[in-house]
């Protein structure tokens, strides 16, 4: 684990896998739910653990460097349903590269259990990991320049969900209706780092 400074009251937090960041997450959130750590920020990414807004940062960055990494968070008891119809322009794509047919693809898909591994790139849009790494597929090598809201998409290790049109090169497995984020949801983002998903075949896909 290494700490490093960033501006007068921040750390950055790397570490060696997405893993060990969800834990370290989970862990840093524990400790501000209890009082002992403040800080007005925590942002998990790919292999780093942001915290912003704290009050002795040089303090905080010796302990964490000399603390043992926390084990695997517990998992969260509600699981979001993502009804999906699994009709992506890159289905066979990916059933190639993953040497199986495309309904292999789907049922795959849908009997993961995913995680919510960060947050980032468009509000809503979580990075979502379960996939065993044989399942990773590389992005596309021509980014398309509008990929529709509620595509449902995989990339590397992690599955997405494209909350609104956007440019993209991940590979389109399926569509959903979802709503990933709205302002007039409390909270807006119907998912945030640590919460579980499974996708739902919707019928005839």
């Amino acid at each position: 684990m290494k700490v490093r400074p960033v501006g007068e009251d921040a750390l950055l937090v790397e570490v060696a896998s997405g893993d060990e960041a969800q834990a370290l997450h989970a862990e840093l959130l524990r400790r501000r739910a209890e009082g002992s750590l403040s800080a007005r920020e925590i942002v998990p990414a790919a292999r780093t653990v942001l915290l912003d807004g704290l009050d002795a940062p040089a303090r905080l960055a010796a302990e964490l460097t000399a603390a043992e990494l926390p084990p695997a968070p517990p998992r969260a008891r509600e699981v979001v349903e993502i009804p999906l119809r699994y009709d992506g322009p890159d289905l066979a794509d990916v059933a190639a590269h993953w040497g199986v047919p495309e309904r292999e693809v789907a049922r795959i898909h849908a009997e993961t259990e995913f995680r919510v591994a960060f947050c980032g790139f468009a509000p809503g849009f979580g990075y979502l990991t379960g996939l065993p790494s044989r399942y990773d597929v590389p992005r596309r090598a021509t980014p398309r320049t509008a990929v529709p809201a509620g595509s449902v998409a995989l990339a590397g290790p992690y599955t997405g969900v494209y909350p609104r049109s956007s440019p993209g090169g991940w590979q389109l497995i399926g569509t959903t209706d979802t709503v990933l984020w709205d302002h007039a949801r409390v909270p807006a983002a119907l998912l945030s780092p640590g919460t579980r998903v499974r996708f739902v075949p919707e019928a005839g896909s």
